[in-house]
């Protein structure tokens, strides 16, 4: 069946509202450029063009894809984060919005720091996207980062290189791969987006979540607050003196992470919102 590019984007559409796609109409026009190699630009200066029987059976498979739950930048094999492209599997989380608050909450700490040539630890950095963005944006930093997933180092490994930047990856658990026989490694700032959702919530989150993104990077134990407590006692014996720990939280877990924060002897512990005006990066010094 020919059919005319703006009447397919319209089936496309209301085909992925039947299956409760949260953005019908951005998926099914990311979804035809990712199918038919175009632009956005050149989407929209085809609308009235004519595609043919088998470009319109591939898109519309492509389609069933997206309607069966698996998240459209899985599909295409690639997203944005800080306008920046970045390749993405099922190996790796899918970078948020929310995450950049933290990149740019970082930015300007060092900014006001005064410190032209930082030491920055990215924990859990699965796609790369924080310490790429680092790299990229704090001029001058030297960026290391690792992730207990060696698939996700992998992906990470090419994201720098797309981006052209420089990042030192470890694969290891936290800290593990930054301790040294005569004395571990040592940071101005640690960066971290860990898995923060209680267990017995992940069955509740969006199917795309739920059954295609790592459980990995997900689950944050019975509380979501297991990867806080491991960072917390840890990061003291990695960081330099006055350096900062930046973490990415749950918009109901600020009081836990600043207990947390005192029961490692830190002096205090910032919260910072998001956009939406939930609590979202914890500073702790």
């Amino acid at each position: 069946m020919s059919m005319i590019i703006r009447d397919i984007l319209k089936m496309g559409e209301n085909m992925l509202t039947k299956a409760g796609v949260p953005d019908p109409r951005v998926d099914a026009e990311a979804l035809f450029c990712y199918a038919l190699h175009m632009t956005k630009e050149e989407l929209f200066m085809s609308w009235p063009e004519v595609l043919q029987d088998e470009q319109c059976e591939h898109y519309l498979n492509v389609l069933e894809v997206r309607a069966g739950g698996m998240p459209a930048q899985y599909i295409t094999g690639e997203t944005e984060f800080m306008g920046l492209p970045f390749e993405v599997n099922e190996s790796v989380l899918i970078p948020r919005q929310d995450t950049e608050i933290l990149v740019e909450t970082a930015l300007e700490i060092i900014k006001e720091s005064g410190n032209k040539k930082p030491k920055i630890l990215d924990l859990c950095t699965g796609s790369g996207a924080i310490a790429v963005a680092m790299a990229l944006r704090c001029g001058g930093a030297a960026v290391a980062a690792c992730d207990v997933s060696e698939a996700a180092v992998e992906v990470a490994k090419r994201n720098a290189a797309r981006n052209k930047v420089k990042v030192a990856f470890s694969v290891g658990d936290l800290f593990d791969p930054y301790k040294g026989r005569f004395g571990n490694k040592k940071f101005d700032f640690i960066l971290s987006n860990p898995p923060y959702i209680p267990t017995d919530v992940i069955p509740t989150l969006q199917r795309e979540v739920k059954d295609h993104e790592p459980m990995l990077a997900l689950d944050g134990g019975p509380t979501g607050l297991d990867f806080y407590r491991i960072i917390l006692a840890g990061a003291p014996a990695f960081l330099r003196e006055g350096g900062r720990l930046i973490l990415e939280i749950g918009h109901d877990q600020a009081d836990a992470v600043r207990e947390l924060a005192r029961d490692a002897d830190f002096a205090d512990c910032e919260i910072r919102r998001d956009l939406a005006g939930h609590d979202r990066i914890a500073v702790v010094y």
